[in-house]
């Protein structure tokens, strides 16, 4: 494989984008060179052990008669050209490895962004088809100083939410009561929709001068 075979081979890998298949053609041919390479080694191994440098004239200056000289040269010229296409096919290889790695960040990059928009087009489309949240239960009274009048609750105020009861669990006012049993002393988030806006309150439940742990009257909505 000649430099210009080597330069011609990168340059059709170049023109069209580099497959898993080309990259293993590649390896392949690096294989094959190193097989190649390690033949010739044995070749001057062969040649009593003669390698790369070693001279091949004796003390006076005569040619060695003691090994064959031909396939000496030979196997050290082969070894040299073998060298050079096997530093020119990993180059190559290096160049299609990080082809591959980059369109395959591409790749990766371009599905994260359609899963992402696929994601929050599917959560647009639940929002808009569920509506605004439904509440579940109404604040039918409000006593003064009580927890629930400090936490800013009002009378008519609609519940959407209420500490880990919402619409889509909400059974009947015994969730809402065990869930204020088990808070006593403890902040609760509650949602209410008022006047058709919604508000976050933090409720906590307390033992107060009146009757329970809020002090307010909630009734269930038909749903």
């Amino acid at each position: 494989m000649s430099d210009e075979e080597a330069r011609q081979s990168g340059g059709s890998s170049q023109a069209g984008a580099v497959t898993v298949s080309d990259v293993q053609e590649l390896m392949r041919r690096k294989e094959e060179i190193e097989a190649q390479i390690k033949a010739n080694y044995d070749v001057l191994e062969s040649q009593k052990g003669i390698g790369m440098n070693e001279p091949l004239v004796d003390c006076e200056g005569y040619p060695r008669s003691d090994v064959d000289l031909y396939q000496v040269r030979t196997a050290r010229h082969n070894i040299i050209c073998l060298q050079n296409d096997h530093k020119a096919v990993m180059k190559q290889v290096e160049e299609a490895l990080h082809q591959l790695h980059a369109r395959d960040k591409e790749k990766q990059a371009r599905d994260m962004a359609e899963a992402h928009k696929e994601a929050m087009s599917r959560k647009l489309g639940q929002s808009e088809s569920q509506g605004p949240p439904q509440a579940f239960a109404k604040v039918n009274s409000i006593s003064p100083g009580s927890p629930a009048s400090i936490a800013g609750l009002q009378a008519d105020d609609e519940i959407v939410e209420f500490g880990s009861v919402n619409t889509q669990n909400f059974q009947s006012l015994h969730n809402i009561g065990s869930v204020v049993q088990h808070s006593e002393g403890k902040p609760l988030n509650v949602t209410v929709i008022r006047r058709g806006e919604k508000h976050q309150l933090r409720l906590v439940p307390t033992r107060w001068a009146g009757k329970g742990l809020l002090g307010c009257n909630i009734i269930p909505l038909q749903r």
